[in-house]
């Protein structure tokens, strides 16, 4: 027996003689799709709220703690049936049970698009997953601060724009922060256009701080922070903003993320596609030192603007 085969036969197939481990033939990703690690860490997440060790859920489904273990880190996908079997296992009911059933039903499909309130917090999920397993990421954001730069009064001004409840806006503030101290273990690029910082999210003090902010993550050795100036001609990035993740396996996963919904496209194709137009976006981009005069420039001008507004409350 080859040791490829071994491998599968020790995951998939081995079992006690006689014993109740059922074997199925499960459907097999050599790389696993953004909705299929969504489907992944949140079989792991309900499994560990539940207080369910590997172990005794695979037990309880009647099926190897191997393969509960490939099923957890999206290397295979499990079917729907078998997603059914542990969220009755965990006693998962109501709209939890139906977003992953949702995630489970697709799992395996490379694309991916989220739809309405009931996709955003997997949508959240899928970027999360793709920012765990990611070596590098490039962000292009021409109309605000990439949400791995923002500060937590931005962020909370965005949230409060954008209309979201106050324990809405604390949780996705708490997986900002959270998300946040990922930036010391990847390389982040982020591409900024020059109306995201102009334009004045919150109150002057607020921006002020932003603006500040950005300056000291610019000289993290992990990022890298560059602003591309309005009225520079034509460049790919006017069709709009994205985030390329190229993962450690060596694939990537583009993602665009609009007002209710979002895409994750991991398509070669596409993904050369935006790589070259990173390439261009970059050229008209100013450099990182510019780009970090040119911010603090900007904060100058806002604190003097911050200060006659204090001084007239």
């Amino acid at each position: 027996m080859s040791a490829q085969k071994a491998l599968e036969h020790s995951i998939v197939g081995g079992r006690p003689a006689g014993g109740d481990i059922k074997i199925a033939a499960m459907p097999r990703t050599d790389i696993a799709t953004p909705r299929a690690r969504t489907l992944a860490a949140s079989i792991r997440t309900v499994r560990t709220d539940a207080h369910f060790g590997l172990r005794e859920l695979a037990r309880r489904i009647g099926i190897s703690p191997q393969l509960l273990s490939q099923w957890e880190l999206g290397l295979r996908v499990p079917r729907l049936e078998d997603v059914t079997a542990i969220l009755g296992a965990l006693g998962v009911i109501g709209e939890r049970k139906q977003q992953i059933l949702t995630l489970a039903k697709g799992a395996a499909e490379p694309g991916w698009i989220t739809y309405g309130t009931p996709g955003i917090p997997q949508q959240l999920a899928a970027v999360i997953e793709c920012e765990k397993a990611a070596e590098s990421i490039v962000e292009w954001s021409p109309m605000g601060i990439p949400g791995l730069l923002q500060t937590p009064a931005y962020a909370r001004a965005t949230f409060s724009a954008f209309g979201l409840p106050r324990d809405q806006a604390d949780k996705h503030l708490a997986a900002r922060i959270q998300r946040q101290r990922h930036l010391a273990e990847v390389s982040f690029e982020a591409l900024i256009g020059e109306v995201a910082l102009r334009d004045r999210i919150g109150t002057p003090a607020t921006m002020f701080d932003q603006l500040h902010s950005l300056i000291e993550m610019a000289a993290r050795h992990t990022v890298t922070l560059r602003v591309v100036p309005a009225r520079c001609g034509w460049h790919p990035g006017l069709a709009g903003p994205f985030i390329l993740y190229s993962l450690t396996d060596g694939t990537s996963v583009l993602h665009f993320e609009h007002l209710s919904s979002g895409a994750f496209v991991p398509d070669n194709y596409d993904v050369g596609v935006y790589r070259a137009g990173i390439k261009k976006i970059q050229a008209v981009a100013m450099s990182p030192a510019d780009s970090a005069a040119f911010i603090a420039r900007l904060a100058e001008e806002i604190e003097g603007v911050a200060e006659s507004s204090l001084a007239d409350e």
